[in-house]
């Protein structure tokens, strides 16, 4: 009995590989695609259950695929028939994600254009539990120089000093700047104390003869360019 009992657990744990290798990924659900990755069960419970456990996990307003961002190798250890290495995995498939999308984005990456600036770091900032604020330095021709992370905030404020910005830029030698910063709230709408730190930078950078090219903020799947806004003037 338990040996029959141990081979419909391997049946059903070998049923996803062998869907992936005769009919190809799309026609595996993303549990299953989990259950590859996870590669075995535990007793009493399949990968493949394992896998909708995980994708049914709460993380924030968020569950399924976007919810595998959010979530800690902790989070993922709390389920049963899951310990660090099957964490670490399932991290590193969310990590790879981010990466491929960004490279994908950078192919097309203008940084005269605000569209595709926000596509290229959407995929590495709009997970953040947390303000990130970017500052993107440039040579002349508007090739990278250098990003530099100038503040890790809380939740809902994110400290950004103008004489560090300028103490980069003018180390890199740029000629033009921009900031990027996410919202956390996925709400790319600009909050009166952008609006106010990007007016007193952009009044700086044209005293420093530096020109300041945008602030793109960052939400989920969405984005503001306060010079697009007018906002800059």
């Amino acid at each position: 009995m338990a040996e029959t009992k141990k081979n419909k657990q391997k049946s059903s744990e070998e049923l996803p590989y062998e869907r992936f290798i005769k009919y190809g990924p799309t026609s595996l659900t993303e549990a299953e695609l989990l259950a590859i990755i996870l590669r075995t069960g535990t007793q009493g419970e399949d990968t493949v259950s394992i896998g909708k456990r995980i994708l049914q996990m709460p993380s924030g307003s968020h569950k399924g695929l976007l919810g595998l961002h959010y979530l800690s190798l902790e989070d993922l250890m709390s389920i049963k028939g899951i310990g660090m290495v099957k964490a670490v995995r399932v991290k590193c498939i969310t990590e790879l994600s981010k990466r491929m999308a960004a490279l994908t984005a950078g192919e097309t990456l203008q940084f005269t254009n605000p569209a595709s600036v926000a596509a290229y770091y959407m995929e590495t900032m709009r997970h953040a539990e947390t303000e990130r604020t970017l500052l993107v330095l440039l040579n002349g021709r508007n090739h990278l120089l250098e990003e530099v992370v100038l503040s890790q905030g809380t939740v809902n404020a994110s400290l950004i000093s103008t004489r560090d910005i300028f103490r980069h830029a003018l180390r890199a030698q740029a000629v033009t700047m921009l900031l990027i910063h996410n919202h956390p709230s996925g709400n790319p709408q600009p909050s009166h104390d952008d609006i106010s730190i990007t007016r007193k930078i952009k009044e700086a950078s044209d005293l420093m003869d530096i020109a300041f090219l945008d602030h793109i903020i960052l939400g989920d799947n969405a984005y503001t360019s306060l010079r697009q806004e007018g906002l800059l003037a």
